[in-house]
């Protein structure tokens, strides 16, 4: 497919603006001016609407593809949540405007929308106190540790290691370290936390563990209580990974379980499909010992009903990030929430929880499955088997997958599972989506006994076949502008 640029023809154009009252370039100073137009692609409508409609075309997408990926949770989000974020009463304002003396009363609407989300976090998560301010569920994490880490600096705590389990999220680790400390790694036993192998490592440098439950094998940890006991008793804080809320909420508080940090992804579970390098967002949930450390600025609502922006918080760790976090998405999650209210967060899970088993059951026979009960919102299946008697490995089927139109399930993670796919379906597809994926998917394990090259080289079907993805990754080719370099002029390089 060529580029907008390769399609530009001069002189071709697709609408006719008014023409300005002023000669914008006589409002500039001449030492500001370029020399030479910019090289912008020239079209008509037609060809614009064709050009974007047929890219939109060639990628995978939640609304256009089922989107099984393990530990992602890219459910299918409505339409109305982007509705309200569009809403110009939102869009149009300034994120400076609270911050102006005596202009605080122009944001009311927004400044409550950022309260009542924290309320409504707070409720579904039993956490004390909520910032909005993390960008990213990564970015919330380093937030929780950096929390951690206060309590225990202003504690006079000497405290140098983190604890994560091996069937952790990837994150974990690297937050730890970021944030300075030494990283603790403990094995899983039947897929859960070991309380035996915890208390091997457990002393009194210990700051945390971090863990996600239910865990990346789609696993509840079952011995909860004990390792909360166990934390808490040299004075350690126990940091939720909320990656995998969309399996527990309305069933089980983070808060009341004795977690004392919890990051949400609300690009995850409340609305807003995550991927593609963003908008995200990962609001941080403390305990009430750990609210004096949250960043600052803190929305508060005054005695008058009126809300405002308080700094007053002197042991805060300060600035996690600009303003008060990515707003469209909270906005979104806080209408997501809205409608749904406590009967449909609890419908999510259940919902989640029962496509996940279903889709475990009708693959048992098929598939390897390592874990085989019941699992919560996703669980792994194992490829080892057909790797080592037929060479079809799990990269083979993920690919063999987008031909049938499904996007892959996550692969290679967790790291604890040989050729892992992790598959999570989440609770907005029906019975019909899930039985059609389990038939294309049974077809393509027949496939890989009686042909397995076919399968090494797909995706066959695609606009673009099997990749070399170190190699994409390295050498990317944006863009092919040779066309434009052919027909316009003014092009630096035709020049």
């Amino acid at each position: 497919m060529k580029t907008v640029f390769a399609k530009s023809r001069p002189g071709r154009t697709g609408v006719w603006p008014p023409a300005p009252k002023t000669e914008p370039a006589a409002l500039l100073d001449p030492s500001l001016l370029r020399d030479s137009a910019p090289a912008l692609p020239e079209l008509s409508e037609l060809d614009t609407v064709r050009h974007f409609t047929e890219l939109s075309r060639l990628n995978f997408s939640v609304d256009g593809n089922f989107y099984p990926l393990g530990s992602c949770t890219m459910k299918y989000n409505p339409k109305f949540t982007e509705v309200a974020a569009s809403h110009p009463g939102f869009t149009s304002l300034h994120p400076l405007v609270p911050q102006l003396r005596g202009a605080g009363h122009l944001t009311q609407g927004a400044l409550e929308v950022l309260y009542e989300t924290e309320r409504f976090l707070c409720a579904i998560t039993g956490m004390h106190a909520f910032t909005l301010q993390p960008l990213a569920g990564a970015h919330g994490e380093l937030t929780g540790v950096m929390l951690m880490a206060a309590y225990h600096r202003d504690k006079g705590n000497t405290k140098t290691k983190i604890i994560v389990p091996d069937s952790a999220h990837g994150t974990n680790p690297a937050s730890a370290a970021i944030a300075g400390y030494q990283v603790v790694s403990i094995p899983s036993h039947d897929g859960i936390i070991d309380p035996a192998e915890l208390e091997k490592v457990l002393d009194d440098e210990v700051a945390g563990l971090m863990m996600t439950c239910p865990n990346t094998l789609g696993l509840f940890e079952r011995n909860l209580p004990r390792i909360v006991e166990l934390v808490h008793s040299v004075d350690g804080l126990l940091y939720y990974d909320g990656a995998n809320l969309n399996a527990i909420m309305g069933k089980m508080r983070v808060g009341d379980a004795g977690f004392d940090v919890v990051h949400v992804n609300l690009h995850k579970t409340f609305a807003t499909p995550h991927g593609g390098g963003g908008p995200g967002a990962g609001p941080v949930g403390v305990s009430q010992r750990l609210e004096p450390y949250l960043p600052i600025s803190r929305v508060v609502k005054l005695d008058d009903g009126q809300y405002s922006l308080n700094y007053d918080y002197p042991k805060s760790i300060g600035y996690i990030a600009p303003f008060y976090g990515n707003f469209g998405v909270i906005l979104k999650a806080y209408a997501y929430m809205l409608r749904l209210g406590r009967e449909g967060i609890v419908r999510v899970s259940e919902n989640a929880v029962l496509a996940a088993n279903y889709l475990r059951a009708r693959l048992r026979g098929h598939l390897e499955i390592p874990y085989d009960r019941t699992c919560m919102h996703e669980f792994v299946a194992s490829a080892a088997e057909l790797a080592a008697s037929c060479g079809v490995r799990a990269l083979d089927i993920a690919k063999a997958l987008l031909d049938r139109g499904h996007y892959a399930p996550t692969i290679y993670f967790p790291l604890i599972v040989k050729e892992c796919l992790m598959i999570e379906p989440t609770e907005t597809e029906s019975k019909e989506t899930l039985d059609r994926f389990v038939d294309d998917l049974v077809d393509i394990l027949r496939q890989a006994r009686e042909n397995p090259d076919a399968l090494h080289a797909a995706p066959t079907r695609l606009p673009i076949t099997r990749l070399d993805e170190v190699r994409a990754a390295r050498a990317m080719e944006l863009t092919d502008d040779a066309g434009l370099a052919a027909h316009d002029p003014i092009c630096p390089e035709s020049a």
